[in-house]
């Protein structure tokens, strides 16, 4: 296996619930993810590394009998961790928007694209 996706990681089943990833790195080399969920029916923050597309490398850490799961922060470490995730989440976040802001003002890429999709729809077999 490679890349795991932090929203499906549920495992230990008795003790995980409610996952809200704050942060994910992606599908990556070296992905982490951070998330707020609940452990023994309290509120928690996990971390975790999810893996990577390079195959040999499993299925992230930590795991348990082959399943993936979580690392429970500390408590006094939670609210650092959680706080800087949400913040790279923020950048994040602004720097997708400036990206789709630079593409949609690129008037020649639009135009191109537009044509593209067209060309698409011509191409497509008529219903009758």
């Amino acid at each position: 296996m490679s890349y795991i996706d932090p929203k499906t990681v549920l495992s230990p089943r008795g003790s995980v619930g409610h996952v809200e990833v704050v942060f994910n790195t992606g599908p990556t080399a070296s992905s982490w993810s951070v998330a707020k969920l609940t452990w023994d029916g309290e509120p928690a923050v996990g971390i975790r590394w999810n893996g990577d597309e390079d195959a040999e490398r499993g299925i992230g850490s930590p795991q348990a009998r082959g399943n993936p799961t979580w690392f429970v922060v500390p408590g006094e470490l939670a609210e650092c961790v959680l706080e800087q995730a949400q913040t790279l989440a923020k950048q994040t976040n602004q720097n997708l928007e400036a990206a789709y802001r630079e593409m949609a003002a690129d008037h020649q890429r639009e135009t191109e694209a537009e044509e593209w999709c067209e060309g698409l729809i011509a191409n497509a077999p008529q219903e009758r």
